[in-house]
């Protein structure tokens, strides 16, 4: 069917798939989720508020703070206040920058979307835990289906495109529309709208560049202006993901997408269910290289100072990705794979605190990396996992490789494990019994009737805590 504008001009019917998936998330209710569906949601909302009250003490953090304006939102650990599109891209900086976000989603999708819904929240009083769960699950399920029908991670983020700007831009819309409560036409448009503000290169990896710590803040900050947008009646175009030009694939992809992932598996496949915590503060594409490092030493006994060389069996893209150490800047150090092998030979652990500056001085890093080799396997496809061989000072040899790293779904974290992540991350920037009750909050969010309480334990009225570099 199709409509005609006041003009007389054709606009024509949306893509069948699109109207099944914006359908699909407009009309999502709280008592049609499975328990650990919710369960699931709750993990990530809690991951992603110990990343990102951890990521208050970065000097990205601070320098987006001196640009915030307004009123309506609070930023996160502190005191003060801002429009809600300045918060949804000051928080969205904090939720990201220190690589400890989930991943697997849009990529980065609980860094995007959390912060978007806090903004478009404000005080929280006008939103149930129920809903909130229900936009959350929104904004990772279209999240994820866009990246799939473009082209996946590997040939999205593979044509220079960081999907966590591109396609998270329209998670964040989609999240937001639904705790608004729009109905699926203003649902569409606010995502489709959202296409206009995906942004996000590459072009970080080739020198540290903090660029990359952005990318979430304003893909939160996109969608959420989409969102209002939508609510204020603008269209959004109908055929971005058509084969047309400026549409979404040609442009991001240049070849056509996939549209039906849009629509496919809807209310059976969850995409958060293949979302994955990091354990590691590194980038994702360096943790089963770690999970493979600690494999091998306790199958052989081994300790790290035996290790004499490290060998790295990789893709193209990995090594493009992860295969250059620049330790100047903390932005560097994490996209390093020799770096993350070294953290954990020297200090058993590849925690935020391994990634100091002062740390990253020690010479017993320079003397680990120093034995890493780099080996490039054009017969690896790009989203492989890297094949570590380890040679010991007894010559005996270990080749191992892990397909799905600490944090994936396969090979979960343990509840202690995430539970001192958390406490930890968050205890960066809120009071010990803070922390506490933060933690109690989200593990009763569905039943709050009001999500006041959990806006307010997110910030604090003390003095800032120093810059962690």
């Amino acid at each position: 069917m199709t409509s005609h504008s006041a003009l007389g001009g054709p606009f024509p019917a949306a893509l069948p798939h699109l109207e099944a998936m914006t359908r699909f998330t407009a009309a999502l209710r709280f008592e049609d989720l499975d328990p650990a569906l919710i369960a699931k949601a709750k993990l990530h909302l809690l991951d992603t508020l110990g990343a990102a009250l951890a990521g208050t003490r970065s000097a990205e953090f601070r320098a987006a703070c001196q640009l915030a304006t307004g009123d309506g939102a609070r930023l996160l650990g502190s005191a003060l206040h801002a429009s809600p599109r300045d918060a949804a891209l000051i928080n969205g900086v904090a939720a990201h920058v220190f690589e400890l976000d989930d991943s697997g989603g849009c990529d980065h999708s609980g860094a995007v979307v959390v912060p978007a819904l806090l903004a478009a929240m404000g005080s929280g009083a006008g939103t149930s835990g129920r809903d909130l769960i229900c936009a959350l699950l929104a904004g990772y399920e279209v999240g994820r289906r866009i990246l799939d029908a473009s082209g996946g991670y590997g040939g999205h983020n593979g044509a220079g495109w960081h999907s966590t700007g591109t396609c998270g831009t329209l998670a964040a819309a989609a999240a937001v529309s639904r705790l608004r409560g729009y109905g699926p036409q203003t649902t569409r448009h606010a995502v489709t709208l959202s296409t206009s503000f995906s942004s996000g290169l590459w072009a970080f990896i080739h020198d540290g560049s903090q660029a990359k710590k952005i990318h979430a803040g304003r893909a939160a900050e996109g969608g959420l202006l989409a969102a209002d947008l939508a609510g204020a009646g603008l269209t959004g175009p109908s055929q971005v993901f058509e084969e047309v030009w400026g549409g979404f694939f040609r442009s991001f992809i240049g070849q056509p997408g996939r549209a039906q992932e849009f629509s496919d598996g809807l209310g059976q496949i969850w995409k958060i269910n293949r979302v994955s915590l990091k354990p590691y503060a590194a980038c994702r594409g360096a943790h089963s290289a770690v999970d493979a490092l600690g494999d091998s030493l306790a199958q052989t006994g081994h300790s790290p100072e035996q290790i004499t060389r490290i060998d790295l069996r990789l893709s193209q893209f990995l090594m493009d990705m992860c295969g250059t150490a620049r330790l100047d800047t903390l932005a560097g150090a994490q996209m390093s794979l020799a770096y993350v092998l070294a953290a954990r030979c020297v200090f058993g652990a590849a925690g935020l605190a391994q990634y100091a500056a002062p740390v990253r001085r020690d010479p017993r890093l320079a003397a680990v990396m120093a034995k890493v080799r780099f080996q490039v396997d054009p017969a690896l496809a790009q989203m492989d996992e890297p094949v570590l061989t380890l040679t010991f000072a007894d010559c005996q040899q270990i080749t191992t490789v892990v397909p799905r790293a600490t944090g994936a779904p396969e090979r979960p974290m343990t509840e202690a494990a995430v539970l001192a992540k958390f406490t930890s991350l968050a205890g960066m920037a809120l009071p010990e019994p803070q922390v506490a009750e933060l933690l109690a909050c989200v593990n009763r969010l569905e039943t709050l009737d009001s999500c006041d309480s959990l806006v307010a334990l997110l910030t604090h009225d003390g003095p800032q805590r120093p810059v962690f570099d």
